[in-house]
């Protein structure tokens, strides 16, 4: 029977990336029992030399990914001092983007994690807001970080998919003349709520050229104009009466109009 061989990866941050790589190598030597043990977050001399015990006791190999130059060579110095083998996978790779690029790595542990986490939170958030756009899912409303209130054509769609993108989980109500708007979103904290406007003409010319698109007769309720003066005026008094953030979306485009609306929901 064959014995279980060790292999020590050190990390001066979650090693995952690492891990990762490790496994995809070992998945090429099924046959040889390995056991992978992780040690995270070593950014002191202290930490290299306690891992390094373990490891020696172990007869283990050392994998290490350290950005840090000082600590690479720690670990280096110490496996080559004591017989270990080692690999770092690592610094060959940021030595030669160094000298293609022509700049000195940054050196900050955990960097690629972070662009992950975000990355990850941004795909979260964009989902969430296709889910709850144009009214679907209210029950869930209370898990958006924006909820986003206006009659039809206010913008209200490309505003919550520009906001996801950028992290928000956002929701979008419509809100439409002579129905109560559905009971969860006056559940919703006010100060999470951006209520949004525009111009009666302007609105006018875009539902008209909607329906002309969609070969629709332009001349009914929903393009007229007295009516829609009427639609802004009682999304207003809504909006008011809750609290809400006003936003005029007249002639704002898509980034300006998110951009306020964080600013007066404070959140930047």
């Amino acid at each position: 029977m064959v014995a279980t061989q060790a292999v020590f990866l050190l990390s001066d941050a979650t090693g995952e990336t690492a891990e990762n790589m490790l496994s995809a190598a070992l998945s090429q030597f099924r046959d040889r029992p390995v056991v992978v043990r992780r040690v995270t977050n070593v950014r002191s001399k202290n930490q290299v030399y306690e891992a390094l015990d373990q490891a020696l006791a172990s007869q283990g190999l050392v994998v290490y990914t350290m950005v840090n130059a000082d600590l690479a060579r720690l670990v280096y110095n110490e496996c080559d001092a004591l017989g270990l083998p080692c690999i770092d996978l690592l610094s060959p790779l940021l030595m030669r983007l160094s000298e293609f690029l022509g700049h000195s790595p940054e050196e900050m542990p955990g960097l690629l994690r972070g662009m992950n986490e975000d990355y990850f939170r941004r795909i979260d958030a964009v989902e969430f807001t296709v889910k709850h756009d144009d009214g679907q899912e209210c029950r869930n409303l209370h898990k958006a970080d924006i909820v986003l209130a206006g009659v039809s054509r206010t913008s209200k769609t490309p505003v919550s998919i520009y906001l996801a993108h950028r992290g928000w989980k956002v929701a979008n109500v419509p809100i439409v003349y002579g129905i109560d708007p559905p009971v969860e979103l006056f559940e919703v904290d006010p100060s999470r709520v951006a209520g949004l406007v525009i111009e009666p003409q302007r609105l006018m010319e875009l539902r008209t050229a909607r329906l002309v698109n969609l070969r629709q007769n332009p001349r009914g309720d929903y393009a007229d104009y007295e009516q829609i003066e009427e639609e802004i005026r009682a999304a207003k008094r809504l909006f008011r009466r809750q609290r809400w953030a006003i936003i005029d979306v007249s002639t704002r485009a898509v980034e300006e109009t998110a951009n306020e609306i964080l600013q007066r929901l404070q959140l930047v």
